[in-house]
């Protein structure tokens, strides 16, 4: 069967969940490295006891400091059919459940890590899929993404997400080199398994190599000892990376053609100079990466070269290049070829200039170019790619933490499907988006459709995934919903939070807001105590006692994200007033806004929850008595003055009659639509209707009665200049009123959304 490493039993019971059936890492992995074995001693039966760990033939137990129940999930691995342990079919156990690995994303940097882990050496080969006979039971289909120099497989960036269901005909496979034995070599502290300082293996120890005369043929031997290709460098290593350890050799000298490096004459008395450790760089330590695109694959093209990382020039970079640079990094096709430093300016080298690859190579450094580090590029011209593979997540309303979820695959963003979905992915995507550690999934019938299709359905987060990505799903692939409420959309709880800084409590200070997933500041621009009372609302303070602008409390750092703020008053947060997302404006930390806010004891915020409910009910029933003597007050008043009238004319009822002599439809009207921000015109009658809004109040005239109770939005003479809202965007109504389209660029809303268009319809000379 192959050699048994870390165990585990069926961990059900001790309150793990077990989302995803054929997902290996919904729940984590334990894996001790070094352990030949784990077992569960002095328990009821195998699935419980002291936990115990086989090392170096010796059983010792696991401190249980920090000791939790995702400890306790523990992952083993074998390779099974093969001739030896370090040959055959990968296999894992998952809780009591034996499957095979699905070999669509297994690469020989992913089997390099498991020999490693299994003690077997480096992986020689992977072979293709089924080689090693057909598996039973489930196929796990997570995707490893390891460098190759992790020391186990938990070490390595893991997706489950649109993972495809996998057959046994697709089982992954290896075959590693097999266990270190006496004069074995190994390469440290370079960047991949075939640079570094060389150790040789003596009587079970790790040993150094020392040389006054170290050369390409010694080199030589080394690399291919190792399997890593020819040598491309002998060098005498830094005084600040030598090793410590015992020395296994001194003054090696090989001919060039030795199986390896313990076959070579070793006479340290030959030494002419200083004995010192020496390293090799083999060609098998070439390595593609991309950098600074916020996923492994999209970013800036960098390769490792000689043991030191550097860039590929722009000039005639096209999507055949970009293809090769996919292929070799698992990650699909090319969807961009990107230039000009697309992705920032990197450092050091210029590797290759003039790449021209036909599109079918296996490596970059394979297809025609200048010579290694001639270009005549700057850094300025650092070429970039983003692959098919290469995903994104975000909520696409404007302030990024609430909204309809959407992943970016294949070069577009798609929407996830709300079917099955757990009510652990919406926390887990909050805390992916920087937005908190808390969210809830909505219904979507107030976000319209984008584009109608979807990337992803059924995803199922448990308990204890520790990353969006890690959520077993369906398969990627467009789908269509007739129902946008089929379409997920999730409230974070960190969308709207602000605070206050610098300010000696937290009442006042620079106003600081939380947008996608970072703190930034709030342009003073049309900053007012109007703005200022809604801020210091939502701070939880008193009423504002001032707007502060000019960085009153000291510049800030980060973004600047709002600007030109245009509040009422009365909004319940800054997000709900209008303004501009000030990304890329001429605003800085030097219009820093600030505000100074009453104490919270005085103040609308803190009242509120210090009243109780039996004080509130005393206080209402206090003031319908008052209101019902007052009531009985009148009509006594009423009585009597009828009575006077009467005896005088003797008509009772005059009164009455008078007032519906005063009644007056023009006035009622006018009554009527001062309390109103919109002044409707009659359609069938447009002569009145103009003198109706005649009678609207000029601007030097005494205001209707009643008019000054409602809160009017600021005029148009007002919103002029910084002040015009119909430039403006609401962060809250963007999230109410519809999406940004697909490539995320952002469009104002029409003016009849805004409220503002009411006030700028009155006709005032």
């Amino acid at each position: 069967m192959g050699s048994r490493h870390p165990k585990s039993c069926d961990c059900a019971s001790l309150g793990i969940p077990q989302f995803g059936a054929w997902s290996l890492l919904t729940d984590p992995m334990l894996m001790f490295e070094g352990a030949a074995e784990v077992r569960l001693a002095d328990g009821s039966g195998r699935c419980d006891g002291r936990v115990e760990v086989k090392r170096q033939e010796q059983w010792g137990t696991v401190c249980d400091l920090s000791w939790d129940k995702k400890d306790a999930a523990v992952v083993w691995f074998r390779l099974v059919n093969g001739s030896t342990a370090c040959v055959g079919r990968v296999e894992v156990e998952v809780q009591g459940t034996w499957g095979s690995l699905c070999a669509s994303r297994w690469d020989l940097m992913d089997a390099h890590v498991l020999c490693r882990h299994l003690g077997c050496g480096f992986a020689v080969s992977v072979p293709e899929g089924g080689h090693f006979g057909r598996g039973t039971g489930p196929v796990w289909n997570d995707w490893f993404h390891c460098e190759g120099t992790e020391s186990s497989l938990d070490q390595c960036p893991v997706t489950t997400l649109g993972a495809s269901p996998c057959s046994h005909e697709n089982d992954a496979a290896v075959i590693c080199s097999g266990p270190p034995h006496n004069a074995s070599l190994r390469l440290v502290g370079g960047g991949s398994r075939c640079d570094g300082r060389v150790e040789i293996l003596q009587s079970g120890t790790w040993s150094r190599v020392l040389d006054d005369q170290w050369g390409m043929e010694d080199a030589g031997v080394v690399c291919r000892q190792l399997r890593c290709e020819e040598a491309e460098a002998a060098y005498i290593v830094p005084r600040a990376e030598r090793g410590t350890g015992p020395v296994g050799l001194r003054g090696v000298r090989c001919a060039g053609h030795e199986a390896g490096l313990s076959l070579c004459d070793a006479s340290p008395r030959r030494a002419a100079g200083i004995m010192e450790d020496v390293g090799v760089v083999c060609r098998g330590s070439r390595q593609v990466r991309l950098v600074d695109g916020a996923g492994r694959c999209a970013g800036r093209v960098e390769i490792y070269y000689r043991g030191q990382w550097g860039t590929v020039c722009d000039d005639a970079w096209d999507t055949a290049d970009a293809n090769v640079v996919c292929r070799q990094l698992s990650c699909g096709w090319a969807v961009e070829a990107a230039g000009s430093a697309r992705f920032g300016e990197g450092s050091g080298h210029i590797w290759l200039d003039g790449v021209n690859c036909s599109g079918g190579e296996s490596a970059l450094w394979n297809c025609s170019a200048e010579a290694w580090g001639q270009h005549d590029c700057g850094h300025k011209e650092d070429a970039g790619v983003v692959c098919s593979e290469f995903v994104a997540l975000r909520l696409e309303n404007s302030d990024g933490c609430s909204g309809r979820l959407q992943v970016f695959y294949n070069g577009t963003w798609g929407s996830v499907g709300s079917n099955s979905m757990t009510p652990y992915t919406a926390p887990l995507v909050c805390k992916e988006l920087g937005c908190g550690d808390g969210g809830v999934l909505e219904s979507n019938n107030r976000y319209r459709r984008v584009n109608g299709t979807a990337w992803l359905d059924h995803v199922q987060c448990g308990e204890s995934s520790s990353s969006f990505w890690q959520c077993p799903s369906g398969p990627w692939q467009l789908q269509s919903y007739d129902d946008v409420r089929d379409e997920a959309s999730i409230t974070c709880n960190d969308r709207e939070k602000i605070r206050a800084v610098g300010g000696k409590d937290g009442c006042s200070g620079r106003v600081e807001v939380w947008h996608r997933g970072s703190w930034g500041t709030v342009c003073d621009d049309s900053w007012d105590v109007q703005d200022a009372e809604v801020a210091c609302r939502q701070l939880g303070c008193g009423p504002a006692l001032s707007a502060l602008a000019e960085a009153a409390f000291g510049e800030g750092t980060g973004p600047v994200w709002l600007e030109q703020v245009e509040c009422r008053g009365t909004e319940p947060s800054l997000q709900d007033c209008w303004a501009r997302t000030a990304g890329g404006s001429a605003c800085r930390h030097k219009e820093d806004a600030a505000v100074n806010c009453s104490d919270p004891v005085l103040g609308y915020a803190t009242v509120s929850r210090r009243v109780s409910v039996p004080v509130i009910i005393c206080i209402v029933l206090g003031l319908l008595v008052g209101l019902l003597l007052a009531l009985l007050a009148r009509q006594m008043q009423s009585a009597r003055a009828r009575h006077r009238d009467s005896r005088r004319s003797g008509e009772p009822f005059f009164e009455a009659v008078y007032e519906e002599i005063e009644y007056s439809p023009v006035r009622e009207k006018k009554m009527r639509y001062s309390f109103s921000d919109i002044p409707v015109l009659p359609g069938d009658s447009p002569v009145e209707g103009y003198d109706d809004a005649g009678e609207v109040s000029e601007p030097g005239e005494p205001p209707v009665p009643g008019q000054g109770d409602w809160p009017v939005p600021r005029g148009q003479e007002e919103a002029e200049g910084p002040r015009d809202a119909a430039r403006g965007e609401s962060l809250r109504s963007w999230r109410s009123a519809g999406a940004p389209e697909v490539d995320g660029d952002t469009s104002p809303l029409s003016r009849g959304s805004t409220g503002y268009d009411d006030a700028d319809e009155m006709s005032l000379p």
